[in-house]
């Protein structure tokens, strides 16, 4: 009876997350969520509707900023991680103009799922903060739409980050099956922030305040699958194949650089030659 293969190996995290950055990223998450789904508790033209989604994501962008300055004060971003950062974020800012959008393709995510995959959720959600900020001033994207755009990409880059475990071409499968559905998962969030202004409020897709929960949040399905679907499904195809194709070889490349970078290494100090001939 030929032996089991062993797991593979569970890679070390580039952004280690202690109970602190755990509950400031549990924190973040939620507001971010609370800022995509404020149709749902917020009346649009109201004085709420108008400042605190612009408010959450400010405060959310402290936070992440707080994370990572305390975590590069305690060790917990080493100069390795910060330079791995800089360098993706440069590759998706540059990347994200080839798609544009245009029919719904995007090459901005296969990125996001493979880093937040091989360097954990935290390096992810940040990743997905930093790049699409640098490609918004890149572009001249900035708008309000941006902070959307920003928490959208985090939240894809960390959920990579919590896959289960898995080898090979399985591997491969899983991520592809999983960046379809965030393709289709950002859409959805990113309809929230302005379903509640595109439509005719006598439309039967068209966001009503008072109506129960359940029957507004039918109208935001309908609204969704009857105006993005195609746009969703563009981006989705696009993550799956770009997954499967290129998938393999950045896997590989994002593994042996974590193995070379070996983040938050212990240091190791020897003595020369010298100083130990001159010890009594």
């Amino acid at each position: 009876m030929s032996p089991r293969p062993a797991p593979p190996p569970r890679p070390v995290a580039a952004i280690r997350l202690t109970p602190r950055v755990g509950v400031v990223m549990a924190l973040a998450a939620f507001l971010g969520l609370v800022a995509f789904f404020w149709p749902f508790v917020v009346a649009p033209g109201s004085l709420g509707s108008t400042y605190a989604p612009l408010l959450i994501f400010g405060v959310l962008l402290v936070l992440v900023l707080c994370v990572v300055l305390s975590e590069i004060s305690e060790g917990g971003i080493d100069s390795k991680a910060l330079a791995m950062l800089g360098v993706l974020s440069a590759v998706n800012a540059a990347l994200r103009p080839l798609g544009a959008g245009t029919a719904g393709i995007e090459t901005v995510f296969f990125v996001l799922v493979l880093a937040g995959r091989v360097y954990g959720p935290g390096f992810g959600f940040t990743l997905g903060c930093t790049s699409l900020f640098a490609s918004a001033l890149i572009t001249g994207g900035v708008g309000p739409w941006m902070p959307y755009q920003m928490f959208g990409c985090a939240f894809v880059g960390m959920l990579a980050g919590f896959l289960p475990r898995a080898r090979g071409r399985g591997e491969v499968v899983l991520l592809a099956v999983y960046g379809s559905l965030s393709g289709y998962l950002f859409g959805f969030l990113l309809n929230l922030s302005f379903w509640p202004f595109s439509l005719d409020p006598h439309s039967s897709l068209a966001y009503l305040p008072g109506l129960p929960f359940t029957e507004q949040w039918h109208r935001y399905v309908a609204f969704d699958l009857a105006t993005s679907l195609g746009w969703d499904t563009g981006r989705a195809v696009t993550n799956f194949t770009a997954l499967l194709l290129v998938g393999p070889a950045v896997l590989t490349t994002f593994r042996r650089a974590a193995r070379r970078a070996r983040f938050r290494a212990p240091a190791r100090f020897e003595q020369g030659a010298g100083e130990r001939d001159r010890l009594p």
